[in-house]
């Protein structure tokens, strides 16, 4: 069992840079740069910067070149089994790869953030959350190559807050269910986002073969501007250089709400439900939306397959007929 270390407050002034090389690094450390551990009343501000100087990093990623091996990459910031937790006005940039994971933490409040990196940076996803509940994220700038925010396993009552993403990979909700495993995600409201040159918008990701749910989910008052992919739930997400096979069990997705989401998107394919066969998505609703296309012209166009779903309101375009 970890000792809990109280601590008032931890002040960044001016600015923190990570060493230039990655023959600095052991592989004992290597996931964490700055980190702290099973700390209670932790306040993190002051305006300085956490600059992670990954450009080295990103350039001997196997994201950017196939023939590399797979290897693993600090993270900026990480917070572990902290309580009672306070991180704001702070900027955080060049992340060798996630920027601030947020891991088996409670009562959080994260705010004023400035988060950047080019939308060319592999897997430098900005806010991870994983095994947390009571979570605030509230007044973030956000422009990543990755997740703007990935929530992932074990989150619980979490609550977004004015958010601007872009560029980056939008709002996730997972990856969910990789390697069989089990996972389970609740309660959690995005609301007031405005996303612009990302791939993704209102997203929910899930591997085949796991098992728990992601439920009880709001996306609300989102304002897209060129965005992809809008609105996707993926029961079939497959990251993996191999095919992913067909498995007959899944994470269930249910009680999933899409209200007041406007905006334009960058391909035909505004909505698009993908949910398993053998574990259909139940509970969708998409309530006032509005998508079209940026540069105008043609019909928009949405999919559905295994999603038990209603409309409420305006919804454009239609999310799929009644018999698909």
């Amino acid at each position: 069992m970890d000792s809990v270390f109280f601590l008032a407050g931890f002040q960044i002034e001016g600015t923190l840079v990570a060493p230039p090389k990655r023959s600095y690094w052991i592989e004992d450390t290597i996931r964490h740069w700055i980190l702290f551990r099973s700390v209670r009343g932790l306040t993190v501000t002051d305006g300085g910067t956490i600059d992670g100087n990954g450009k080295i990093w990103w350039q001997n990623s196997c994201k950017v070149n196939t023939k590399l091996p797979c290897r693993q990459a600090p993270t900026a910031l990480t917070f572990y089994s902290c309580t009672n937790l306070k991180v704001n006005n702070l900027e955080v940039l060049n992340s060798q790869q996630i920027h601030i994971s947020m891991e088996r933490c409670s009562n959080v409040r994260m705010s004023r953030l400035s988060i950047r990196a080019p939308g060319t940076s592999p897997n430098t996803d900005d806010i991870h959350i994983t095994h947390s509940k009571d979570v605030k994220v509230m007044d973030c700038a956000i422009k990543t190559g990755d997740d703007c925010m990935s929530i992932e396993d074990g989150t619980e009552n979490l609550h977004v807050k004015n958010i601007v993403c872009g560029p980056g990979h939008g709002i996730s909700i997972g990856s969910l269910g990789d390697r069989n495993s089990q996972a389970q995600v609740a309660n959690i409201t995005i609301d007031g986002v405005r996303l612009h040159d990302t791939t993704n918008g209102a997203r929910i990701k899930i591997w085949q073969g796991g098992r728990g749910y992601a439920k009880n989910i709001v996306f609300k008052n989102m304002i897209m501007d060129n965005v992809r992919d809008p609105i996707i739930i993926d029961q079939n997400y497959c990251d993996s250089a191999t095919p992913c096979t067909k498995q007959k069990a899944a994470v269930e997705v249910s009680n999933v709400l899409f209200k007041n989401i406007r905006g334009t998107r960058a391909s035909r394919e505004a909505i698009k439900l993908s949910c398993s066969k053998a574990v259909p998505c139940h509970g969708i609703a998409l309530h006032n939306v509005r998508l079209t296309l940026k540069r105008g012209g043609g019909d928009a166009k949405s999919t559905c397959q295994n999603a038990k779903r209603r409309k409420l309101g305006t919804v454009m375009p239609q999310p799929c007929s009644l018999n698909d």
